[in-house]
């Protein structure tokens, strides 16, 4: 990647990158903002934000030649195809395609502005979009996508006759930092596009304690993180960025094999830049995979952490980390100031499912009789009875310290026999991959006692009954 930066920055000859690749990136880009959606996949902005097209793509007329304008682009290697190539692709814009470019301009920051000169070439105007290029790598210098565009941009004003021959053309083609490059461009831009529906929340939030001030939920299809702020008003998305995770994908297993674990998570602290390499940039949040689920599972591995990258890079692939999810620096920051420590969940998910609050609270409500169920039966004394909310196989953890089977049921009966009490600050996090499980997280403070403790546990559905695997005490 380092080679491939020294020769994309401006003092070097643009006809060492060649024109070819501004064809096979741009003009692509070009076509991703006037399609006129996404198969499956809302676009509607967020609150706060222009609604865009839900519409499944169409093959249009406009793309059809537009692709095929970028077709001979690559081969002639000339200037005025791949002008034509996305110029055709930004023709005279819909409704449909406005909305849409609205909803792009989401973005924050140096993504914002790598969005805008993709627009500005999309529609023919190759000089602001150089200008605008120029500016950005001048203030982002270790940008590596936005010094490429830029890089393509200036090929543009080199003649045609001084294009690449059709070898060098396929060398670049091969090359496979370009191949990462195109697709973090095309991943930024889908994701810009496909925006969530507005209002909605991803569907493992099915209720959140006013306590967890931030949710984060992580969309690897998308290399994306949404941060989602919460209120009295519920959840609403508030920010997204763009990540990378595990150079070998998701679903981590085992030990080692870069793989960025899926599931529900919380932040369980934030190491400080300063005790931590460059490598790691502005910083670290640690995650507490294997979580109680992941263990039960057999899954091992550690280290599982949010962090930024190194001082002399912006971002990284989509897929190119150790299992860890990696931001932009400037991105990380932002994150770091928000969240809490052991109350700020975050979900990982291969494609996350974005649904209503009325539908997140119906289920929140279906899971909520199990609990007042389990809590009736405690408080009654009945201890033959309470243990059908839970499997053989259950685990507590009080401070630190792990008790087997059953051995702390018949004290939790007798503490809690014949008293009321109050639970408050509820979570419910769903979580489906094949099983089914919920992580219940409370407070709850006994009559007669002036503090209380906070319960996570573990859920597993097991036919149509909620079972109990594991419960974390945290003080």
């Amino acid at each position: 990647m380092a080679d491939l930066v020294r020769h994309a920055r401006p003092q070097n000859s643009p006809l060492q990158l060649g024109r070819t690749r501004l064809a096979a990136l741009l003009a692509t880009s070009a076509l991703l903002l006037a399609a006129p959606g996404a198969a499956g996949a809302s676009t509607q902005a967020p609150s706060g934000s222009a609604k865009a097209s839900s519409a499944k793509p169409k093959s249009s007329g406009a793309a059809r030649t537009a692709a095929h304008g970028a077709s001979k682009a690559a081969k002639a290697g000339t200037r005025k195809a791949s002008a034509a190539a996305t110029k055709t692709a930004a023709a005279k814009p819909t409704p449909r395609k406005a909305a849409a470019s609205a909803a792009i301009q989401e973005a924050t920051g140096a993504e914002a502005r790598l969005i805008a000169v993709y627009e500005l070439f999309g529609r023919g105007k190759t000089r602001p979009a150089l200008a605008k290029a120029r500016d950005l790598v001048r203030d982002y210098p270790n940008f590596q996508l936005a010094q490429l565009v830029y890089a393509d941009l200036l090929a543009t004003q080199v003649p045609p006759a001084h294009a690449f021959s059709d070898a060098g053309i396929a060398r670049l083609r091969s090359d496979p930092a370009m191949a990462d490059l195109r697709e973090e461009s095309r991943r930024r831009l889908q994701a810009l596009r496909e925006r969530p529906p507005a209002g909605t929340v991803p569907s493992q939030f099915l209720a959140l304690s006013t306590r967890s001030r931030y949710a984060i939920a992580v969309d690897a299809s998308r290399s994306r993180l949404y941060l989602l702020e919460n209120s009295d008003k519920g959840l609403q998305l508030v920010a997204d960025y763009y990540v990378s995770v595990g150079k070998s994908g998701i679903d981590k297993a085992t030990e080692g094999d870069a793989r960025t674990p899926l599931g529900v998570y919380y932040i369980t602290s934030s190491l400080d830049p300063k005790s931590l390499r460059d490598f790691y940039g502005a910083g670290a949040l640690p995650i507490n995979y294997p979580n109680p689920y992941d263990v039960r599972r057999g899954k091992t591995g550690g280290g599982i952490w949010l962090h930024g990258t190194p001082s002399q890079q912006f971002a990284r692939a989509p897929q190119a980390s150790d299992g860890c999810v990696v931001m932009a620096n400037p991105d990380l920051k932002q994150l770091l100031r928000k969240v809490q420590i052991g109350a700020t969940p975050v979900i990982t998910a291969q494609s996350l499912q974005w649904i209503s609050p009325p539908q997140a609270e119906k289920e929140a409500q279906a899971f909520t009789s199990t609990i007042a169920a389990w809590k009736e039966a405690r408080a009654a004394g009945n201890e033959a009875q309470l243990k059908k909310f839970y499997l053989p196989d259950f685990q507590r953890s009080n401070n630190k310290k792990s008790t087997e089977g059953f051995a702390a049921l018949h004290d939790e009966v007798e503490y809690a026999q014949g008293k009321r009490v109050q639970f408050k600050d509820v979570s419910y996090l769903h979580w489906r991959d094949g099983d089914d499980t919920m992580v219940a997280t409370f407070g709850e403070v006994f009559e007669g006692e002036k503090s209380g403790r906070t319960r996570r546990q573990y859920w597993l559905r097991q036919g149509s009954d909620w079972k109990l695997f594991y419960e974390e005490v945290l003080g």
